[in-house]
């Protein structure tokens, strides 16, 4: 059986949905993965000799897609099976997807798009036992508003497989794990930690905060009206596009918008900060966290929590910068001992900061080499 599904939208809308980073587009699809109750989501690049991304799976065992609901699954755009929920459908847990819409972003990924997926349907007879079915849905960004379905042998387990190629060049990008996965990290901390039965691998590593993270830190916030809610600070062991975020999350910790934390702590700390709350729903529910300072009670949540981010990392530069002086210390490169709490010594230890903020790599430096350096910094000091 092969048989045409058109979406009813415009082509250009369609295609418009498609633009999207690759991060992006890989989030959005585990993101469906999830919202059909997977535990398991696999991200998988096949390269070809020179390294280049040939082709992008996306597997997961979730429940797989409702056939039988197909033309309002890839149909209706805005038509989502999720409109209406608020939890999966076997195992409960916090939906994402609400609008229809990011199945479309695996065409920022690739040029052609299959969805190779097998669920189980109640078996005729009345007799509650279930048989497999196995579909491939497939489409092409030449032709974004139609897909083609095929039915094809039944497999062995539910689930769905997404395989894109005719990939584009900037899905390289995705080669870096040791830039993705942290990003991912980042981006589902908090849904996983509320779901640790969920696990996610990019390239067979497991995408987990806990072997990205280099510190975590909570707080309670209270607004100067009483509301509280939590603050978690996760400090990452690297950079990466993406960090630097403060994320406002619902009681479960599920993401439910995001900007600029407007903290800047220095080149030392990559961190994301959730906001978490139940009454976020409620305001996201009203588009009122979309509105970020133009909405009084947004504003609030905003302000208190940058104010904590602040403190937080001005504690922490003050915690690293004592661990480094006792380092030099203890190597023997600091003109100073711990217990001098002189006029010069702040001097000097201003004049370092600055050094450390315009010298690539002084941390690395040797401790002959810091030796030298801070005696040329001494004497000048002397002189002046």
């Amino acid at each position: 059986m092969i048989r045409d599904i058109k979406v009813q939208a415009k082509a250009d809308y369609i295609a418009s949905l498609s633009h999207a980073s690759p991060l992006a587009a890989i989030e959005e699809l585990v993101w469906n993965a999830l919202d059909a109750d997977a535990r398991e989501v696999k991200i998988d690049l096949i390269q070809n000799a020179l390294g280049a991304v040939e082709a992008i799976r996306i597997s997961d065992d979730g429940a797989g897609v409702d056939v039988d609901r197909i033309d309002s699954t890839f149909g209706g755009l805005g038509g989502s099976w999720k409109k209406g929920r608020a939890m999966t459908v076997a195992l409960k847990r916090r939906l994402h997807g609400r609008h229809g819409r990011g199945r479309f972003k695996a065409f920022a990924l690739g040029g052609h798009v299959e969805w190779r997926t097998t669920r189980a349907a109640v078996a005729s007879g009345g007799t509650g036992s279930s048989q497999l079915s196995s579909y491939v849905i497939s489409g092409d960004l030449e032709t974004p508003g139609l897909f083609k379905i095929e039915e094809t042998n039944p497999g062995f387990a539910t689930g769905t497989e997404v395989y894109i190629t005719n990939v584009r060049p900037i899905a390289d990008s995705l080669t870096d794990a040791g830039t993705v996965v942290p990003a991912l990290a980042a981006k589902f901390a908090l849904y996983l930690k509320a779901y640790p039965n969920v696990h996610v691998y990019f390239s067979g590593i497991p995408v987990t905060p806990v072997i990205v993270r280099k510190a975590v830190t909570d707080y309670n916030l209270r607004l100067p009206s009483g509301a509280e809610a939590k603050l978690e600070v996760i400090e990452w062991r690297r950079r990466f596009v993406g960090s630097g975020k403060l994320v406002f999350c619902g009681k479960d910790g599920f993401a439910l918008h995001e900007q600029p934390a407007g903290v800047r702590p220095g080149a030392a700390y990559s961190f994301t900060a959730y906001v978490v709350s139940p009454r976020f729903a409620e305001l996201n529910a009203e588009n009122m966290l979309v509105m970020d300072e133009l909405n009084p009670e947004t504003r609030a949540y905003l302000e208190t929590a940058r104010k904590t981010l602040r403190d937080h990392f001005r504690v922490r530069a003050a915690e690293a910068d004592e661990s480094r002086v006792e380092e030099w210390i203890r190597d023997g490169s600091y003109p100073f001992a711990k217990d001098d709490e002189s006029e010069r010594r702040k001097r000097f230890d201003a004049a370092v900061q600055d050094m450390r903020e315009h010298l690539d790599g002084f941390d690395s430096y040797s401790a002959e080499e810091r030796r030298y350096l801070f005696g040329l910094l001494a004497k000048l000091q002397e002189k002046a």
